[in-house]
């Protein structure tokens, strides 16, 4: 008996491949050099028309408080940009360290004090923006310094994240905390009613003590109550073992960009083999420390300065 469902798989896989080849195309721009980065401007770098993601951008430069540089992409004329975001901790590197080089898939480092990179799928509807602005922190710096950039992109191509197909309007935000927790507190990440994916999570964390790395990550899906662990411990979210005592490392699932044992640490972690679906909201929650079933694990937790970036593709 003829399978029906079969050749309408196959038709749809030839007219999808013919409408790619027919109209994708690739668009960027390059800044040599240029001297964009005035105190107090947000310069632009980049501004295209169109329907697509960007899909490559590099940065280099050297001057004073060079990762904390703002860069900000605004997508389908939004008045503030959803993703803004300091240059270095938008590429998974907290305390702006200059390790280097190094480079995975989606982002590296490759030297010194620039050189970073990123492969991030940044879709858009009807236009895109990318702007620079240098951080305030500038006594001391050149007025003026020169900056460099690379930005590309693809129109008319399907948005696929880890093989799976997202939806068109689709659009990838940037979360951000910046907070002091007390010991056992649990606080969230990201908090929205939206559906969508996790793509990736940057946390730095300083503390007088690594008492904090016992903390599970969790997701609470759809209202639940009971949360979805993503993992034992912190540094195991990071597919990292007892607090890093190893030292950094860079894959392409997750990495330590900063390290100082037992005091701060910076990591990254990317779900897009790993995909953290959910539908009807999301809270994602971290914790000064563990506890459960009754049990402090480890030591006892300090206050602990956090700061984390959340991506998500929401729709």
């Amino acid at each position: 008996m003829r399978n029906p469902v079969f050749p309408a798989l196959s038709c749809a896989i030839l007219f999808t491949q013919a409408w790619a080849a027919d109209s994708a195309r690739t668009f960027g721009t390059a800044g040599k050099e240029e001297h964009v980065l005035k105190p107090g401007v947000e310069a632009e770098l980049f501004r295209h028309t169109g329907k697509g993601f960007l899909t490559h951008m590099w940065f280099g430069g050297d001057f004073l408080n060079y990762g904390l540089t703002r860069i900000r992409i605004y997508v389908d004329g939004e008045a503030q940009a959803s993703i803004d975001m300091e240059l270095m901790m938008g590429h998974g590197i907290g305390f702006q360290d200059e390790g280097a080089p190094w480079g995975v898939e989606r982002i590296g480092k490759t030297g010194q004090p620039s050189g970073i990179y990123d492969t991030y799928r940044i879709p858009f509807g009807t236009n895109v923006r990318v702007t620079a602005q240098r951080a305030a922190e500038v006594a001391g710096g050149e007025e003026d310094p020169p900056f460099w950039w690379i930005i590309r992109g693809v129109e008319n191509v399907p948005l696929e994240i880890g093989g799976i197909r997202l939806p068109e309007n689709a659009r990838l935000r940037l979360y951000k905390v910046n907070r002091t927790a007390k010991p056992l507190e649990e606080f969230a990440i990201y908090d929205s009613a939206k559906s969508g994916m996790v793509y990736m999570v940057t946390i730095a964390g300083k503390s007088s003590a690594f008492c904090f790395m016992e903390s599970c990550l969790r997701a609470y899906i759809g209202g639940a109550k009971s949360p979805l662990l993503l993992s034992s411990g912190m540094e195991d979210y990071f597919l990292g073992t007892y607090d890093f005592n190893k030292g950094r490392y860079y894959t392409p699932v997750a990495g330590v960009t900063h390290l100082v044992p037992d005091s701060e640490f910076s990591a990254y972690r990317f779900h897009e083999a790993d995909p953290v679906l959910f539908t009807g909201g999301l809270r994602l929650t971290l914790r000064d420390g563990e506890e459960l079933h009754g049990r402090v694990y480890g030591c006892s937790p300090k206050d602990t300065v956090f700061k984390t970036y959340v991506w998500v593709y929401e729709w």
